[in-house]
């Protein structure tokens, strides 16, 4: 309400005003949490993501190493094998948007 609540209630008035000013300022407060405990869960979502991506590398470039060891592929056969993968869905592009096992 206002200036029309202070001039015809007066000190009440302006009190009223603060407390609804008051409410809010509580209810923005809340919101802003809210939205803020939201990306603390992406942002951990995020880090979990980075850590698994991380781990998988780490797999399968041991795993590379030791086919490669053991001379059961070539670091030849494993570049063609991924060039041939990536290009499976029409794309040499890094990404693979068809099944795991073809």
């Amino acid at each position: 309400m206002g200036w029309a609540r202070t001039l015809l209630l007066g000190d009440i008035g302006n009190r009223l005003d603060v407390q609804d000013c008051e409410e809010d300022i509580k209810i923005l407060k809340s919101s802003l949490m809210q939205m803020n405990q939201g990306d603390m869960a992406q942002d951990q979502d995020l880090m979990n993501l980075r850590r698994d991506n991380n781990e998988l590398k780490l797999y399968l470039s041991a795993l590379i190493r030791l086919l490669t060891a053991k001379k059961v592929l070539t670091q030849e056969e494993i570049r063609k094998m991924v060039h041939a993968v990536d290009a499976e869905d029409g794309a040499i592009d890094s990404h693979n948007r068809n099944d795991i096992l073809g």
